[in-house]
């Protein structure tokens, strides 16, 4: 009637054996180019494929981040008056992660899972984790963040900010080296202030797998399909790089160009009209009465692109990064199909291929499968067993936490729960992706099935070895020349 040794030499036969629990290459059954499905989408009803620029046609490599934090931090220094003592802090790459919240009156940086729960020992103030003791003291108790009550629905405050974008990674990097000075030098200051001067700007020049864009919109185009460009970018910036990616003619392929759109209020508001740029990109004053093939376009909103179109529904398909301003509105609102790019799938994948994440996982899932069941026995040995597993499986998730990012872990996961980023991902995206250019893996009248994973109320009897992700995914190997 407790937790008996025959039952702790279980427990050691059953963490030896772990090894043996995996199914054979289990881990190598994730490909980075594989797209997977929140939601069933058939490509064959998909006529006109929609995109966002920066990090959707043109992805950016890390060594862009650096410059982006370089550039920021002087510009705090040299025009906002900072002290000289913030130009010393060098960029830290892996710092960050996307998907992380920011408390503005508090100056912390934060993971928040799906139930608006902070991921306790993902707290940081400046470059320091904040011990969990604080941060119940500072939430009231809690560690329960009422996200509607601090923070509107596109991430934005008023009290926490949600860093969607990838762009936004060195800019959260600068906020807490620069909260790190100001806190290790005993200086008072006002984190509103500072996260109100901390900006960031972009720049062509570090452009990664443009061949790969290329392919992907001249094999659309070439089998009749529409393509438009929805960008808040300016139109100098993507002319430079469409034409590095794509080449001087690269206007072609799209029926409609749209710059400076000012998402997400050009899919929200129908305030602003469309404007014509010429040839020089000059802006031009002409009504728009249609919207036409080889013209750019600026501003404008979505009603009078829908109206001009007549393009609705599930026959579009948008993608872009940004899970708020490129497809929160299409989904909910106007039920066009999306796609998010989402560039750390790559990097992720890669952690969950490996072997060390399988065991570990598996483990994690056997101890908690082992406290579930014997809880029960409240006998003095049965209670320092379960105390035993308590800590080996935080020690556990600890370990897993720290093979994706050594601060925050995954984007996709908390310990046990989805991100705050994993859920919205799931609700804005009908499908998702590391880059476009996994859409060269498949054919254009392929259908996605989205995984069917049981709720909790319901038995796993279903087999899904052969699940989305396999390295037989259809296509994969024969179109692995183009990568």
């Amino acid at each position: 009637s407790h937790c008996s040794k025959t039952d702790i030499k279980k427990h050691v036969l059953f963490r030896l054996s772990t090894q043996y629990l995996i199914p054979p290459g289990v881990c190598s059954l994730l490909n980075p180019s594989t797209i997977y499905a929140n939601n069933e989408v058939d490509l064959d009803e998909v006529e006109i494929y929609g995109f966002d620029y920066d990090y959707t046609l043109a992805l950016y490599s890390n060594t862009l981040d650096t410059m982006i934090y370089n550039t920021a931090r002087d510009f705090l220094v040299k025009h906002y008056k900072y002290p000289e003592g913030i130009s010393k802090y060098d960029y830290i790459p892996n710092f960050a992660t996307r998907g992380l919240h920011y408390d503005i009156q508090k100056g912390l940086l934060m993971k928040i899972d799906a139930f608006h729960y902070i991921q306790l020992g993902t707290v940081y103030r400046g470059l320091n984790p904040v011990p969990d003791e604080e941060v119940l003291e500072l939430y009231g108790g809690t560690n329960h963040v009422p996200l509607e009550e601090v923070s509107g629905f596109y991430g934005k405050g008023p009290v926490m900010k949600q860093f969607m974008d990838v762009f936004s990674i060195p800019e959260m990097t600068l906020l807490a080296a620069a909260n790190d000075y100001f806190n290790s030098n005993d200086i008072e200051y006002d984190p509103g202030h500072l996260y109100k001067d901390v900006s960031v700007s972009a720049f062509e020049k570090y452009i990664l797998r443009g061949d790969e864009t290329y392919a992907v919109l001249h094999r659309l185009a070439s089998h009749g399909k529409k393509l438009f460009l929805i960008t808040n970018s300016p139109f100098s910036f993507v002319d430079k790089g469409m034409k590095y990616m794509v080449g001087k003619d690269w206007r072609e392929l799209f029926d409609i160009v749209i710059v400076q759109a000012d998402k997400p209020h050009f899919f929200n508001s129908c305030g602003k009209p469309f404007r014509r740029l010429d040839s020089n990109g000059d802006l031009q004053w002409d009504k728009i009465t249609s919207l036409d093939k080889g013209q750019v376009y600026k501003q404008g909103n979505l009603f009078d692109f829908l109206r001009l179109t007549g393009w609705r529904g599930s026959k579009v398909l948008y993608f872009g990064d940004h899970l708020y301003s490129d497809l929160a509105d299409l989904m909910l609102r106007h039920g066009w199909r999306t796609g998010a790019i989402v560039p750390e799938l790559e990097v992720e994948t890669r952690v969950v291929n490996t072997e060390q994440y399988a065991q570990g996982l598996t483990w994690l899932q056997a101890l908690t499968g082992l406290l579930e069941r014997m809880q029960m026995h409240r006998d003095p040995e049965s209670k320092k067993v379960l105390q035993d597993w308590l800590k080996e499986r935080e020690e556990l998730r600890a370990v897993t936490k720290n093979l994706f990012n050594p601060h925050f872990g995954s984007i996709f996961r908390t310990c046990h729960n989805p991100t705050y980023f994993s859920r919205r991902l799931c609700r804005f995206s009908d499908v998702y992706m590391a880059s476009i250019s996994c859409l060269l893996n498949y054919d254009l009248s392929y259908t996605f099935y989205p995984r069917r994973t049981p709720l909790q109320h319901e038995a796993p009897l279903w087999m899904d070895q052969l699940c989305t992700g396999c390295m037989k995914t259809p296509f994969l190997e024969e179109m692995a020349h183009i990568r």
